[in-house]
């Protein structure tokens, strides 16, 4: 069926008469397969453009009209940041300061992970997800998203993979063994690691004999030293999926830098370690929530490892981050020391329930960086109870943070400024700062 692109679904799909169809952008005239009829929203593949938007572009990537990444880079940059701008002021139905953007749009991932997966006539593929085909895999050659080298490594695992016994894991029937490959960079140091991810399943454990095979085609790949892992995913019906590591050559960890307008600070970063997966966007959204922290005691919610909250440390008198995830409590306290910071202390724990425990004390601001859902009915709970005067909300989810700031106001809140920032280029993700204080 021939349809114009009038506008883009919630995940950045094109929409033609109610269907979505991936890589196209609005003001496309299409000619569109129905993929999915019964179920909505209804889903479409593109056969050919009759008509381009003013808007489209010559993709650079080869894998462009597959692959489910770079779901808007058939869009001219101007245009995908005028695009998040406005999805930014519709969701709060009031202006924006204007969109800030990256120097460069291009190789700004410093994390990516590889998927392995075999078909039925037992064809390998290692790459990225198919748009609008998830779990179906594609054969990635190239990725403009990353240093060359993430996709070096990645063609010279997919050889040695073909020529080994090794099964990819299939998780219905708990068989195979290999998951994905995660490729982790600092881009500020140039420090690399590659992680091969693994079912817990010791019928299909790899030899020794497939590690160091493994092992031979990363550094086949790249340049220079690498640390290489081996991660092994133990998982059991109604219980949560346990990790254990090996570390199988080179350093234990690899080292990146934030340069930010209070200072420079390392990062310790191992195979579990989270960290912002683009390190000049970090910088370029951490500096402007930094600009609009004030005062002596800042609450860091959902701080992650602590990054944002250790340069908060700077300005303040005294910092309290509280994150669920052990692990990366661990890994920022390991940096806090790196660091020499004294005057930042970290709680584990559901945010709400610490919170809690820490009743009676009242911030003068507080950092909130929660999960796409937003924050928990608890915390949000809290947070009103503690009244503080500011609140910088960040969020990769407008939708949500909406619906957690029309709450705040409330309660006695105004928003007084809104500060979209591009850290996900060719992709519809967008992150955002509110920033609230408390009264007229």
């Amino acid at each position: 069926m021939e349809a114009w692109v009038q506008s883009f679904s919630k995940k950045g799909y094109g929409v033609a008469e109610h269907v979505e169809v991936a890589h196209t952008v609005p003001g496309d005239r299409i000619l569109l397969e129905l993929t999915r009829k019964k179920r909505l929203p209804q889903k479409g593949r593109l056969l050919e453009i009759l008509a381009p938007s003013k808007d489209r572009v010559e993709p650079r990537c080869i894998h462009a009209r597959t692959c489910g990444g770079c779901s808007w880079q058939q869009m001219a940059y101007p245009a995908q940041a005028k695009e998040k701008q406005l999805r930014v002021e519709e969701a709060f139905d009031q202006k924006a300061d204007p969109i800030l953007l990256p120097k460069d749009p291009w190789r700004y991932r410093n994390k990516m992970e590889f998927t392995f997966s075999e078909n039925r006539a037992g064809q390998r593929f290692l790459g990225l997800m198919i748009a609008q085909a998830e779990p179906y895999v594609f054969n990635l050659t190239e990725c403009h998203l990353a240093n060359p080298w993430f996709a070096k490594v990645v063609n010279s695992v997919r050889t040695w993979w073909e020529s080994s016994t090794i099964k990819a894991y299939h998780p219905p029937k708990d068989e195979g063994s290999l998951r994905y490959l995660t490729l982790r960079e600092g881009m500020r140091t140039g420090q690399k690691m590659a992680i091969l991810n693994v079912s817990g399943n010791p019928i299909y454990a790899p030899s020794r004999k497939d590690l160091e095979a493994f092992t031979a085609a990363v550094t086949e790949g790249v340049e220079g030293e690498i640390s290489i892992f081996l991660r092994i995913h133990q998982t059991k019906k109604g219980k949560p999926t346990q990790f254990y590591e090996m570390h199988l050559q080179g350093p234990d960890s690899i080292i990146e830098k934030l340069e930010l307008a209070v200072g420079t600070f390392e990062f310790t970063i191992s195979p579990s370690s989270f960290f912002q997966p683009n390190t000049l966007g970090a910088e370029l959204l951490y500096n402007t929530a930094l600009s609009m922290v004030e005062g002596e005691v800042v609450y860091d919610l959902y701080c992650g490892t602590g990054t944002l909250g250790m340069a908060a440390a700077k300005k303040a008198r005294e910092v309290i981050g509280i994150e669920l995830s052990k692990e990366a409590v661990m890994d920022g306290e390991v940096n806090l020391a790196r660091n020499h910071m004294t005057n930042m202390r970290l709680y584990q724990g559901d945010v709400g329930q610490v919170l809690m425990r820490l009743d009676g004390r009242k911030p003068d601001s507080v950092i909130l960086d929660p999960p796409r859902a937003g924050l928990d009915p608890l915390a949000l709970y809290h947070l009103k109870k503690i009244l503080p005067n500011q609140i910088v909300y960040i969020s990769c989810n407008p939708l949500t943070q909406v619906e957690n700031v029309k709450e705040l106001l409330q309660s006695g809140y105004r928003l007084t400024r809104l500060q979209p920032v591009d850290q996900f280029p060719h992709t519809y993700h967008i992150e955002n700062i509110a920033l609230l204080f408390k009264g007229t």
